[in-house]
């Protein structure tokens, strides 16, 4: 039996693993089946089985009252829920684009997800790659001409993966249109933004990512939107504007990101210290 190639992110995958090890990622070969039941839970189950939503965002209103001692609003548990599915789901496509120039199509039924793991399962399909790739040649692959069309094929890639999400989860964070897509937008930016982080190469990251969402890419809501604060030595310190909150401040009011929407540019300036100070 002939051995089938190596998946063309296998490599992305693998780096994306080493530096953050909270997130593992599995390429099945196309005969085995996605994970399901269990800890495991397949995109598809989210975006088309109310009941399935239904457990999966059970989890996020036991670990609200088991870490803060109250319960939220059924709309916080599911834009938690949201984030912490499309955080790392965004990873799958925007990580192999950073580093390979490979951009992969994940649609909801190629996904399975095991949050207690931090695992992801995914069937590879095709992949849109330049035509100086060595792995143009793959049979899935699609050859596009130049970086702004392989910058719109993650854009696509990301869309067709949230779409169906967004329609479930919708609903039930009382949320519609620009508001979700602005969501979107911050799981992009700032996943491959922490992810950089950790791979040394932030600053590539900030403007790569500027290239990727400029603000006027529909359906997403917002740019990039890295800016610079100054530290009282003069430090440049990069921070971001969100264009989604995630509500954690009903949670907790006095706790909010240093890029929330909802938080000064002082209060950002004690927070980027503290952090860099730790």
């Amino acid at each position: 039996m002939p051995v089938p190639p190596p998946a063309p992110t296998a490599d992305a995958y693998a780096r994306l693993a080493e530096a953050y090890p909270g997130l593992t990622i599995t390429e099945l070969q196309a005969h085995d089946p996605l994970p399901h039941g269990g800890t495991w839970t397949p995109a598809a189950a989210l975006a088309h089985d109310p009941a399935a939503l239904d457990a999966f965002l059970a989890w996020d209103d036991a670990q609200v009252l088991r870490d803060y001692g109250t319960r939220a609003r059924a709309d916080v548990v599911a834009s938690f829920g949201l984030h912490r599915y499309a955080w790392p789901a965004c990873l799958l496509i925007t990580v192999p684009w950073f580093l390979h120039r490979r951009v992969p199509r994940l649609p909801v039924t190629h996904v399975s997800y095991d949050r207690t793991a931090g695992h992801m399962a995914v069937h590879p399909a095709s992949f849109a790659c330049l035509p100086g790739d060595p792995a143009a040649a793959h049979p899935a692959a699609r050859v596009v001409p130049d970086e702004e069309a392989l910058r719109a094929e993650v854009r696509g890639a990301i869309a067709e993966h949230a779409e169906p999400l967004l329609a479930a989860f919708g609903p039930r964070m009382r949320r519609r249109g620009r508001a979700l897509w602005g969501m979107v937008t911050d799981e992009v930016v700032e996943g491959l933004w922490y992810v950089a982080h950790l791979l040394g190469e932030e600053k590539r990251a900030r403007h790569e990512l500027e290239l990727l969402l400029p603000g006027a890419t529909k359906p997403y809501a917002g740019a990039a939107a890295f800016r610079e604060l100054s530290g009282p030595n003069g430090e440049r310190l990069p921070t971001r504007d969100r264009a989604s909150c995630c509500m954690f401040y009903t949670v907790r009011p006095e706790d909010t990101c240093a890029t929330c929407p909802r938080t000064c540019d002082t209060d950002r300036l004690t927070k980027l210290m503290s952090a860099a100070t730790a």
